[in-house]
């Protein structure tokens, strides 16, 4: 008798299955976790690394989004070292882009 009723357990659950399957009910939507910037010397001086690679590699200017693209960081931590370049002297400001000074 185990048997059937476990068979009865699963014949119901998937049922229930199904008729979930039927209505379509939307998908739940996944919260993006935002990044956490470590606000450190050594990191700074990482992500304005990594900031000077990519301008460059790209050898003109470009907007924070498209530096954190290339440098594949997210924009906080583009504009963290952005902002220790600045104060180093080593990028200007073009026409709301930044570029190699």
């Amino acid at each position: 008798m185990a048997e059937k009723k476990a068979t009865k357990a699963v014949a119901a659950t998937k049922s229930a299955a199904a008729a979930n399957k039927a209505t379509k009910a939307p998908a739940k939507k996944a919260v993006a976790k935002k990044a956490v910037v470590a606000l450190n010397a050594e990191n700074a001086g990482f992500k304005a690394g990594d900031v000077y690679q990519a301008l460059a590699t790209a050898g003109k200017a470009l907007s924070v989004a498209e530096i954190a693209k290339a440098a594949k960081i997210s924009e906080e931590e583009t504009l963290l070292g952005m902002g220790w370049l600045f104060k180093e002297g080593k990028i200007k400001d073009e026409a709301a882009k930044v570029a190699l000074a």
